[in-house]
């Protein structure tokens, strides 16, 4: 286990965007930060940072917490490995408490499948440094293609043995079980190796732990595959994961834009070279998962093809999700008989980053232009292309994006605009009403016509959104219940009154203590009761205990109430525009308080008006007068309490 101090300095070390980053591309906005959720698909960003409390949160989805929490989520670790994460990211030096033989199987098969990758990893690094064969077929193989050293240990590339099964004897001899060797498809069902006499790349996750390998063979095989994979696990979903994205994802965020190449040694020698924003699908057509991938560090993708004609028009059938995505998307054709890799070596780093950066050509252009080569003149072949062509603009979610591209394609296919515009808005009607059907299909309703609008054109698509976690309502008096435990959670220890040295969580619960056990929401009186003993044992009220907390209801009510959707507008800090009377809001804890707490009052007292003017009521036929006159001077006190209470608020008029 992890010393509860250590624990400590490890959450308060983690900032919150720092952790975030590597893995969502955050813009700037106002004393947030914004970017695409890792969780759900979103189109528009309803993920946001505070740095200044320490969380995230995501308006779309709901999830939310602070650096540990995220995580937790992103890369579904327990508690204790988030910790061990966030300690390595920071360099803080974890000394544990010796676990129980309970507890170390239990995260033993916890983390089974990345311990066992690991230690094939380690294995085939030391085929391919430490022994003769290792040197003299998979060394000399990667130096052939330019590959230092450095740059070899860097991507987990390595050497597997020709016998049948020398990693498996030695992984099994070193303790790990014959069924993860088999899971992870490093073992065949017959006992031997899967992999052998194959130079092998390692495939990372986003956190840089090996997920699983490729091998590429040494041998001319005719009947043997020149590429062979490890097949999908639980940390291995093919089409979520792009080879080298652990490497790049810092440069493709600092650059904003995603190089795509198609094999993995294009995205080492290009990263080699300094070009270090470059992926790889691994010889496959982008699926919508990698695409998603991409997007949460930029919307711009650059994607390299070889030479060949047929090739580059195949592989452009499948891009067209990518500009649903609403993606900038340019395509590099290298020359003829030439691959990514290759020229690199031809021409040099210099003058390759030129190249792309000057054959560059948006997607659509790109794809009009080759097609049109193919026409040539045939008018029925032309219609043919025009109807490709449209049926990409179409999917551009962009309505500006799709005018432009319109007015470009026409021009270049010697069209009438006003022909292709109407051809555009059909296939445009046509991609609404194919989504619309598919999701209505999945909710099980009947089909119904697209919204349009005015003029007969459909409006953009609508997102659909994940169902949210259900929240508390504001029924009752939750409402003013709810306000009285935010302001405990965000301000509790805050001083309320200096003279008199009282903290906010203090002068509130002193104040509503006789009233706790008459809270509507259980959840809300089950955070004030908790203030008020760690108040009575001197203990501090922070957020981040809250967050922390290990009842997740609790935990997640604290990070609903400390991150609001709602933010200054920019023209205040541009301006300098800050209040000159009072606090700014988020510091006014003292007014705040007093505020909230009188609202409170107001309503409880209220709700005992209320009450004892039934009980009135029941007394007036025929009670007992002593206890009616009783009742009658307590009405006329909670009266003047309400009134007096409504009189300092000042927004409250009563009758």
């Amino acid at each position: 286990m992890i010393p509860q101090k250590t624990v400590q300095e490890i959450l308060e070390t983690a900032k919150v965007e720092d952790v975030v980053q590597d893995f969502v591309n955050l813009r700037r906005r106002g004393v947030n930060m914004i970017g695409l959720c890792p969780f759900h698909h979103e189109k528009t960003p309803s993920f946001t940072v505070s740095p200044t409390k320490n969380l995230f949160k995501c308006f779309g989805c709901g999830k939310g917490g602070d650096p540990a929490r995220f995580i937790m989520e992103h890369e579904n670790l327990s508690f204790p490995d988030a910790l061990k994460y966030l300690a390595r990211k920071y360099r803080i030096e974890i000394e544990e408490v010796e676990l129980t033989p309970e507890m170390a199987a239990a995260q033993q098969e916890e983390e089974s499948l990345y311990i066992v990758n690991e230690y094939a990893r380690q294995f085939f690094e030391d085929q391919l440094f430490k022994t003769d064969i290792g040197k003299s077929v998979g060394l000399n193989y990667f130096k052939e293609r330019g590959f230092r050293e450095e740059t070899i240990k860097k991507f987990g590339l390595g050497f597997a043995p020709k016998e049948g099964d020398v990693f498996t004897q030695k992984a099994t001899q070193a303790g790990y079980k014959l069924d993860y060797l088999k899971k992870l498809g490093l073992t065949s069902r017959y006992d031997k190796d899967f992999f052998r006499n194959r130079v092998m790349f390692t495939i990372h996750n986003l956190s840089g732990k090996p997920i699983a390998f490729a091998g590429r063979i040494m041998e001319k095989d005719p009947k043997a595959p020149k590429y062979i994979n490890s097949p999908e696990t639980d940390v291995y979903v093919k089409n979520k994961i792009l080879y080298g994205a652990f490497h790049a994802k810092k440069a493709i965020r600092q650059l904003d834009e995603c190089i795509l190449v198609e094999g993995y040694t294009d995205v080492i020698s290009l990263h080699q070279a300094g070009i270090e924003n470059v992926v790889a699908s691994s010889g496959t057509s982008l699926t919508e998962g990698q695409i998603s991938l991409i997007k949460r560090f930029t919307p711009n993708i650059k994607i390299l093809y070889d030479g060949d004609p047929a090739g580059v028009k195949a592989a452009l059938r499948g891009l067209d999700m990518v500009l649903e995505k609403d993606m900038n998307v340019k395509v590099v054709l290298i020359p003829d008989k030439e691959d990514p890799d290759s020229y690199l070596q031809k021409i040099g780093a210099t003058a390759f980053q030129e190249f792309i950066g000057q054959q560059a050509q948006d997607f659509i252009l790109f794809k009009t232009n080759l097609l049109l080569g193919e026409v040539k003149g045939d008018p029925v072949k032309k219609a043919g292309l025009v109807r490709d062509i449209v049926d990409s603009i179409a999917r551009v979610p962009d309505p500006f994006k799709r005018s432009f591209y319109v007015k470009e394609c026409a021009r270049v296919m010697e069209l009438e605009e006003e022909v292709l515009v109407s051809e555009t808005n059909k296939a445009v009607r046509q991609v609404l009403q194919k989504k619309q059907f598919e999701r209505q299909k999945e909710q099980g309703t009947q089909l119904s016509i697209v919204p349009e609008d005015g003029q007969g054109n459909p409006l953009p698509d609508l997102e659909v959104l994940p169902p949210q976690p259900a929240r508390p309502t504001a029924a009752g008096h939750e409402f003013q219940e709810r306000d009285i435990v935010r302001i405990l959670i965000e301000a509790g220890s805050q001083i309320y009154d200096e003279k008199e040295n009282i903290t906010v969580a203090e002068f509130i619960l002193s104040n509503i203590e006789e009233v706790l056990e008459d809270f509507d929401n259980k959840l809300y009186q089950q955070v004030a009761r908790e203030c008020h003993n760690m108040v009575v044992a001197h203990e501090t009220l922070s957020p981040q205990y809250f967050i922390g907390h290990t009842d997740p209801n609790i935990s997640e009510l604290a990070v609903d109430l400390l991150h609001s959707p709602f933010e200054y507008s920019p023209g205040w800090e541009e301006r300098d525009l800050y209040l000159t009377s009072q606090k700014m809001p988020e510091q006014n804890f003292t007014r705040d308080s007093l505020s909230s707490l009188r609202q409170f009052k107001l309503r409880k007292i209220i709700r005992l008006c209320e009450k004892n003017q039934e009980r009135l009521k029941e007394l007036k036929d025929g009670g007992d007068m002593g206890q009616l006159m009783r009742l009658l001077k307590v009405q006329t006190r909670l009266h003047e309490m309400r009134n007096e209470l409504a009189k300092e608020l000042g927004t409250v008029v009563l009758k």
